[in-house]
């Protein structure tokens, strides 16, 4: 009865006239995307490679770009539901650049600082001062090089000793080997050479690159569908992860959150959920799936309140859990919506196969937000406490 009750719950948050306060969750999320700092002086790439990275026009970029900080401005991809932000600092060549804000503006997140240098500029003075004092902070975990405009010199063996000379100064700073890319920009065609190179050593530092950079090709049409839909179904298990960041939420929001999810994806496919669909969705997916998905969103939620093991451990798990189940069951959602537009009916066997293999795809993304998660919530929890002990000390 209990079971019936709960997705009976889930089933009226996909009727649009119920809103449930689930804003906080997509804010929450919004706040702390997986972000690509771009460090580099004026005329280096780094506009070229964001165009190459989100196949956005190089006049999208400059008009979605947004101050953040003072010295830096974001640009949040997709547009609609982000997944990605990329930080680009513009205050390089000022005297008094001051990279904290820009610091904090990602270590709180999934990160990767790329270093981009144009090989035909020995003289790095900017970049190099602004690298001592991210060094220094120690927040920043990730690096990357990317020498650019490399055909621009003459020989192979001037371009090589160019590259070499950027690479040596930067890697003093830092003290230590970075990993480099060569990534050069076709007059002729308007490509990225070694933009694939570039994807897959990004997709090892931030994986969540992997999901929406992929470009191989589909089997068959309905992939090829879900695969248009598959930053919306991103975006709403990023939402539902991060609701679980926030204490006594994820109970109550995740299923919200999935509900809405199901209720949008039916726009999509042309096809107003009835009661008895969603009966029939949830059934091809097995008795087993019901259980197990009632059980651990239950259970999870518990185990954020048992002390210690809660604050350390609970709200992470349960961060990566609901990323996890809400893709799943967003793109199982895709399968079974795409065959009832065709008048088809769909197997158990197949749902299941669906659902499972999208979990698993995803579990890697999650355990790098749940990593995430942890992070922040120990940041804020230490926070907390410094200011009760100020405001006891404040007392005495």
């Amino acid at each position: 009865m209990a079971m019936n009750s709960f997705f009976k719950k889930v089933f009226g948050y996909m009727n649009p006239s119920v809103n449930p306060n689930i804003e906080p969750a997509f804010t929450e999320w919004q706040q702390h995307l997986p972000t690509l700092w771009l460090l580099g002086k004026t005329g280096a790439g780094k506009s070229t490679l964001i165009q190459a990275l989100t196949g956005n026009s190089a006049v999208e970029i400059g008009n979605g770009f947004k101050p953040c900080t003072q010295t830096a401005h974001s640009y949040h991809y997709p547009v609609d539901n982000p997944l990605l932000c990329f930080l680009d600092t513009r205050g390089l060549s000022e005297s008094d650049y001051d990279p904290h804000e820009d610091i904090q503006a990602c270590k709180d997140r999934s990160h990767a600082l790329i270093v981009v240098l144009k090989a035909e500029e020995p003289e790095q003075n900017d970049v190099l001062n602004a690298l001592k004092q991210i060094k220094k902070s120690g927040d920043i975990k990730h690096f990357l090089i990317v020498h650019t405009a490399i055909s621009s010199l003459g020989s192979h063996t001037e371009q090589q000793q160019a590259i070499l000379h950027n690479q040596t100064q930067i890697e003093h700073v830092l003290g230590g080997s970075v990993q480099s890319i060569q990534a050069d920009f076709s007059p002729e065609t308007g490509d990225v050479i070694g933009l694939d190179t570039l994807k897959t050593t990004l997709a090892d530092m931030l994986p969540i690159l992997s999901l929406f950079t992929n470009t191989k090709a589909h089997i068959s049409r309905e992939e090829g569908n879900f695969n248009k839909l598959k930053t919306e179904v991103l975006w709403y298990a990023g939402a539902a992860g991060a609701s679980d960041a926030i204490p006594a939420v994820g109970f109550v929001s995740v299923p919200a959150i999935q509900g809405k999810m199901l209720h949008s994806l039916g726009n999509q496919y042309g096809i107003e959920w009835t009661k008895q669909d969603f009966i029939e969705f949830i059934g091809t997916l097995g008795t087993g799936f019901m259980v197990q998905y009632l059980s651990k969103l239950g259970i999870r939620q518990l185990v954020k309140f048992i002390p210690a093991y809660g604050q350390t451990i609970g709200s992470a798990t349960a961060a990566a859990m609901s990323f996890s189940s809400t893709y799943a069951i967003g793109r199982a959602a895709c399968k079974y919506l795409y065959h009832k537009s065709k008048g088809e009916t769909v197997t158990k066997e197949e749902m299941k196969a669906v659902f499972e293999q999208a979990f698993e795809s995803i579990k890697n993304v999650a355990e790098t937000e749940m990593h995430k998660t942890d992070t922040l919530e120990k940041h804020q929890s230490k926070h907390t406490s410094d200011m009760k002990s100020e405001l006891k000390q404040g007392k005495r």
